[in-house]
């Protein structure tokens, strides 16, 4: 209680008025007269005498209140710093994925997982293939979203989320816009644009080269936006990951399947996780995600 009636006594002092510090303080004027008064009777002392509607400290009061303000500056500052260490001490799950992703389900496995565990806090990176390998290696991130490119690491879970189609998103000044599929070797005279870094251009670049068998030129981009851009502009064509049943772009690009020597081409995705990481609810997250995309 001591505490309290400190905070009104300050109040009324700083306000110079019984009213205006009864209405900062959320109580009536006749209760925080009432507490002032249990706090002189406990120190035993006047702290201050009212003539008519003023008042003045007495010199006890004076000294309580110069001492007062620094002890209720000094809590404020604790609980401050209290709270602050619980805020630093949540849980949290770190979560990288692949730059050319642009489907719903993370962000809906994001909300699900977030209403089931509300007290374990999500931060979302996205970037390149060898970007996200390395938050891993700097531990930046906790797990990550992507296509496989290397051999499975014994060092990490890798669950298997979903396995889609590729499509690509061409200008429909294009006259291969019309087309409702198309060959990577149809594409040869039209530069590839990649997201990515000036750090990562080259293993990205060698990636399409020889996994997609891709032996035309290559554009980049620092992010979707710039990506599609570029596309609008028939400077060439992207890449999308994850793009399942999304609606098309509308009158200025057209996104059509990639197929491969006659047929249409897959990745399969996955969450990658230290083994090291043995909290449940990596698992919980990673098994969250697969169901969205399984819906």
């Amino acid at each position: 209680m001591l505490l309290r009636q400190m905070r009104y006594f300050a109040a009324i002092v700083e306000k110079n008025s019984f009213t205006e510090a009864a209405e900062e303080c959320y109580i009536s004027q006749s209760a925080i007269s009432q507490q002032i008064q249990s706090l002189e009777a406990e120190l035993g002392v006047r702290l201050i005498v009212r003539e008519n509607r003023k008042f003045h400290l007495t010199q006890a009061g004076e000294f309580f209140y110069s001492r007062c303000v620094g002890v209720l500056d000094e809590i404020d500052n604790i609980c401050k710093k209290t709270a602050a260490i619980e805020k630093e001490n949540r849980r949290k799950l770190r979560i990288g994925y692949i730059n050319g992703y642009i489907g719903t389900e993370l962000h809906r496995a994001v909300a699900d997982f977030t209403e089931e565990y509300p007290d374990i806090d999500i931060e979302i990176v996205s970037g390149t293939h060898e970007q996200l390998y390395e938050f891993h290696s700097t531990k930046s991130i906790d797990m990550s979203f992507s296509d496989q490119r290397r051999a499975f690491s014994e060092t990490f879970h890798n669950f298997p989320v979903f396995s889609a189609y590729v499509h690509i998103e061409l200008s429909s000044k294009n006259p291969l816009s019309t087309k409702t599929s198309l060959e990577i070797s149809e594409l040869v005279k039209t530069p590839c644009i990649l997201i990515t870094d000036q750090k990562h251009d080259v293993q990205e670049k060698d990636y399409f080269s020889n996994y997609l068998d891709f032996k035309g030129d290559y554009l980049t981009a620092n992010n979707l936006e710039d990506a599609r851009i570029q596309v609008s502009a028939n400077r060439g064509f992207l890449l999308l990951e994850g793009v399942n049943n999304l609606p098309q772009m509308g009158m200025t690009i057209r996104r059509i399947p990639l197929y491969k020597d006659g047929k249409p081409y897959r990745k399969n995705y996955y969450a990658y996780w230290s083994m090291e990481k043995t909290d449940s609810y990596y698992q919980e997250f990673a098994n969250i995600l697969k169901r969205t995309f399984e819906q």
